[in-house]
């Protein structure tokens, strides 16, 4: 670990502002990058002395939690990248916040040559595990849609700071996730493809997919209760109106959060299909 101050002043990085400074760090690395010290030319941590660490990005497949800040707040991310410039997946989590899951996911696509940022969407150590917490948690993003979209934002300005591609990137979601997901695709983010698993669908009063690009893939349960067939057909009905590219797929018998392992909702046709087409996806779309 390495105590960095007097460098970090050097490379001009404001201590409050962390999202900005995450931008550095492969300034910071390269600074060092001549040093006859391995264990300081190889770190894979930054260490500021207000306890803030931020960590390089490992190639090989590796993965390492990634601190940053957003609007004065702490989160606590995830990146994985099996080589420099891969084609990035932008992960958001469900409604269980970033866990042990979505860290899965990741190496699953680390595996196959794909690079994964799992942005947090509440906090450092905010890992609601009270199904009441857990609503309470999406409702206030859910009525404050400019915070979600911050928050969002503030994800990938950190990953694109550890080396991410985001000319090359899809976002993609797991429930409370797919919401947001749409969510970014809404606000006109230029990616190349959004993907939503069993997410919310509904398109919140006063906005619309007039600002949409790239390509959309909705992989819904239809026996799902919490997000109605009825959004579905009118998300269907949004995206072909503005001409977006789309692809709507329902399976039969799977309920919502289908794709969840261990979980007595998993439905492992489901899990398996939807994410076989996500993978297909994935390399049609992606470079």
């Amino acid at each position: 670990m390495i105590l960095c101050k007097r460098t970090l002043y050097e490379l001009n990085v404001i201590r409050d502002d962390f999202t900005d400074s995450v931008c550095l760090i492969a300034e910071f690395k390269q600074l060092f990058s001549g040093s006859n010290d391995q264990e300081v030319a190889n770190a894979n941590n930054v260490c500021c002395d207000d306890g803030i660490f931020f960590s390089f990005p490992v190639y090989g497949g590796q993965g390492e939690n990634v601190h940053y800040t957003v609007g004065g707040q702490q989160f606590e991310g995830y990146f994985i990248s099996p080589s420099t410039n891969a084609p990035l997946v932008f992960l958001v989590h469900d409604w269980d916040g970033l866990t042990d899951y979505e860290v899965k996911r990741a190496g699953m696509l680390a595996e196959l040559g794909y690079a994964v940022f799992c942005v947090d969407m509440y906090g450092k150590g905010v890992r609601p595990t009270e199904r009441s917490e857990k609503k309470k948690m999406t409702k206030s993003l859910y009525a404050d849609r400019p915070r979600m979209r911050s928050l969002l934002e503030g994800g990938l300005k950190t990953a694109r700071g550890l080396g991410a591609n985001l000319e090359n990137a899809v976002a993609m979601g797991y429930c409370f996730g797919g919401t947001c997901v749409l969510e970014l695709g809404r606000s006109g983010k230029n990616m190349k493809g959004f993907v939503a698993f069993h997410g919310g669908l509904t398109i919140p009063k006063n906005q619309d997919y007039t600002k949409a690009k790239g390509s959309y893939l909705i992989l819904h349960g239809s026996a799902d209760t919490a997000v109605k067939m009825s959004d579905f057909a009118t998300l269907t009905e949004a995206l072909e109106k503005n001409k977006i590219n789309h692809e709507m797929i329902t399976y039969s018998g799977a309920p919502h959060a289908f794709t969840v392992f261990g979980s007595p909702r998993y439905r492992e046709d489901a899990d398996k299909k939807s994410w076989a087409r996500f993978l297909d996806f994935l390399s049609a779309t992606l470079k």
